[in-house]
C-alpha cells in the first residue's frame, strides 16, 4: 500500500494543477485518471471544440477571399475525416504533455478507476482506459476529488438515439442534417461549428432567447446573428421523443408543439452533471447535494481530509476556475500564500461564429442594486465591409452612475473573447468609465470602441 501527503482523483485541468503545485511545495503526490489525461477540456471540450471553430472560420474566410482580391473558390465539401485525424494528433500530443508535466514534477501516476474506501483510503481498479489494471490500495493524508463532469441526456423516450458533445468529436462522418437541443454554451457553439462546415442545423431551446443567464441585450443580439449564419432556431420548444427511422441511419425528433423533424443526428446539449457515481462517496461519508459534492470556498468537504475542486462542485464549471481552485487549494495545504482569484469578475466566452465575450454584471443583475449608465455601440466590422457580410458587432458597458465604476463589459462579434480578457482586468480592478476614457484609442481596431463611447445610451434606475 502506497502512502501520500496528497492524492488527486481526476487528471483534468484542476486536478493536474493541484497535484503539480502540491508537489512543487514538497508534498508526496499521487494522481489517478480513468479515461483521459488532461480531462474533458483537452480531450472532449475546449481544445477540440476551438479547433473545430477555427475549421469553420476558415471556410468563411475562403468564401470572403475574392472580395479582398484573392482568386479562390470555396471548396464544395469539408473533409471531416481528415480534420478529425489532425485534431486527434494534436490531442494525443497534448495528452503526452500533461503526462510529462506530472512525471517531471515527481508525481506518481495511476491509470484506473479510483473510489474511496474511507476518509484516507482509496482503491484504484480497472477502467475504460486501463481495462486490465490491477487493483491497488492507496492511503493519503489529504484526498482531492477532481473527476469533472459528464454530459446528460433528457429523460424522454428514445434519448439513447441522441449523441452528446462527447460522441460528436468522434463521429465517422459529418451529419448533413442536425438537430441540436439546448441553447446554452454547447448548443450554440456546435450550431455555429456544424453550420460553418456545411451542415443544415436546427437549434431548439426552451427559452425565448439563447444563452440563459447572459445579459438580455446580448441574448437578443445573438439570436439575430444565429439567423444570419443560416441556422434555423426553434425557441420555446421542447422535445418529447426520438424515433429511429431508416434502421439507425436517421432519427425523427418530435417536439411538444407537434412538429417533427427527420435528421441524421440529434445532439443533446442539455447540460452536464458531476461525475460522482463511481467515487465511493458514501463509504467516506462525503456529503452530496443535488448530485454534486458539497464543498466550501476553500474546497473542504464535510470530511476534513477530503476536498473537491472543479465541476464536481457544480459551481462555475469552467476550466480556468478549476485551475484556480486547484492552485489555491495546493498552496493552502502545503504553502499558504494568500493567493486569490476574483471569481466575481470571471470572464466568459461563447465561441459561436460571432463569438460572445462577457465579464462582470449584466444590466439585469446590476440594476438590482445600482443606478446605471448603459453605453452601447453597434457597427459593422471593417473585415465584413468588402465582402458585404451581414451582422453587426454589439459592445456594451454597464456603469454605476454614482461611482462611475465599470460593473460589466459585454461584446458579441469577432475577437470578443480576446478583447474581453483584457477588459476583465479593468473590471476586476474596479476602474471607472473616466479611466477607460483616458485611454488613447488604438486605431483602426474594434477594441477602440470600448474607450470611445462618450454618451450613455440610456440611464437605468435600480429596481
Amino acid at each position: 500500500m502506497q502512502d501520500y501527503d496528497l492524492f488527486v482523483i481526476g487528471a483534468g485541468s484542476g486536478g493536474v494543477r493541484c497535484a503539480r503545485i502540491a508537489a512543487q511545495n514538497g508534498a508526496r503526490v499521487g494522481i489517478a485518471e480513468r479515461r483521459h489525461w488532461g480531462g474533458t477540456c483537452v480531450n472532449l471540450g475546449c481544445v477540440p471544440k476551438k479547433l473545430m471553430v477555427y475549421a469553420a472560420e476558415t471556410g468563411r474566410m475562403i468564401e470572403d477571399a475574392p472580395a479582398f482580391g484573392w482568386d479562390v473558390q470555396r471548396p464544395s465539401s469539408f473533409d471531416w475525416y481528415g480534420f478529425l485525424a489532425a485534431k486527434d494528433r494534436e490531442i494525443e500530443r497534448l495528452n503526452g504533455i500533461y503526462v510529462s508535466m506530472l512525471e517531471k514534477a515527481g508525481i506518481d501516476l495511476y491509470t484506473g478507476d479510483a473510489r474511496l474506501l474511507d476518509a484516507n483510503t482509496l482503491e484504484i481498479g480497472p477502467s475504460v482506459l486501463a481495462p486490465e489494471a490491477p487493483v491497488q490500495r492507496i492511503r493519503a493524508r489529504k484526498i482531492v476529488l477532481a473527476p469533472g463532469s459528464t454530459p446528460v441526456r433528457l429523460d424522454i423516450p428514445g434519448a439513447e438515439l441522441a449523441i452528446t458533445s462527447d460522441e460528436l468529436f468522434h463521429l465517422p462522418e459529418r451529419p448533413q442534417r442536425v438537430a441540436i437541443i439546448g441553447g446554452g454554451y454547447i448548443g450554440v457553439e456546435f450550431a455555429g461549428i456544424l453550420a460553418g462546415m456545411g451542415s443544415q442545423v436546427d437549434l431548439f431551446y426552451r427559452q425565448p432567447l439563447p444563452l440563459r443567464g447572459f445579459d438580455e441585450e446580448v441574448r437578443t443580439h445573438l439570436r439575430e446573428l444565429i439567423d444570419l449564419h443560416g441556422i434555423t432556431q426553434h425557441p420555446g420548444t421542447s422535445p418529447v421523443r426520438l424515433e429511429d427511422i431508416g434502421g439507425g441511419r436517421a432519427v425523427r425528433l418530435v417536439m411538444d408543439d407537434g412538429a417533427s423533424y427527420e435528421v441524421d443526428a440529434v445532439i443533446m446539449a442539455t447540460g452536464r452533471r458531476a461525475a460522482v457515481d463511481s467515487l465511493g462517496l458514501d463509504a467516506a461519508g462525503v456529503a452530496v447535494e443535488k448530485g454534486h459534492v458539497v464543498a466550501g470556498v476553500d474546497g473542504r468537504t464535510n470530511v476534513p481530509s477530503i476536498y473537491a475542486i472543479g465541476d464536481v462542485r457544480d459551481q462555475y464549471n469552467l476550466t480556468p476556475t478549476a485551475i484556480a481552485e486547484g492552485h489555491m487549494l495546493a498552496e493552502q495545504l502545503f504553502n499558504p500564500q494568500g493567493r486569490t482569484w476574483s471569481f466575481e469578475t470571471l470572464p466568459k466566452a461563447v465561441f459561436f461564429s460571432s463569438p460572445v465575450g462577457v465579464v462582470g454584471m449584466s444590466e439585469e443583475e446590476a440594476a438590482k442594486t445600482h443606478d446605471l449608465a448603459i453605453y452601447t455601440s453597434r457597427f459593422t466590422p471593417m473585415r465584413q465591409t468588402l465582402p458585404k457580410r451581414a451582422g453587426k458587432i454589439l459592445m456594451k458597458l454597464v456603469v454605476d452612475r454614482h461611482s462611475d465604476v465599470v460593473l460589466g463589459a459585454h461584446m458579441v462579434g469577432p475577437d470578443a473573447p480576446e478583447i474581453i480578457q483584457m477588459l476583465a482586468i479593468a473590471v476586476t480592478a474596479k476602474l471607472t468609465k473616466k479611466q477607460l476614457d483616458q485611454t488613447v484609442a488604438l486605431h483602426p481596431s474594434t477594441a477602440e470602441e470600448f474607450v470611445t463611447m462618450r454618451t450613455p445610451t440610456r440611464l437605468v434606475d435600480r429596481h
